[in-house]
């Protein structure tokens, strides 16, 4: 996944509007894209797990396909967990 900080944009607090359009726009750009590459990396574990058992890809291959596809996964899944705790404590609040 190839989420960097330096990918994320500056936001000028004076400009509210920029900062809705951008920060909405981005984030769930940001959220399709690891969906997207956690299920292609699930399609390439599961392509090795079928060469392997057909004799065509190595075990080392075929287990490291696996834990790339197993992080990737547990990265999404948490920041999911952030992102409901976050909306969470949002609702919490007192305006």
């Amino acid at each position: 996944m190839d989420l960097r900080i330096g990918s994320i944009q500056h936001i000028s607090p004076h400009n509210p509007e920029k900062a809705h359009q951008k920060g909405s726009e981005g984030f769930s750009e940001v959220i399709r894209g690891a969906i997207s590459r956690v299920s292609r990396l699930d399609k390439e574990a599961n392509e090795s797990i079928v060469g392997f058992l057909q004799g065509e890809t190595e075990v080392t291959e075929t287990m490291i396909a696996l834990q790339k596809s197993e992080i990737s996964m547990r990265l999404v899944l948490a920041i999911r967990n952030k992102v409901i705790e976050a909306y969470r404590e949002i609702m919490h609040m007192n305006f």
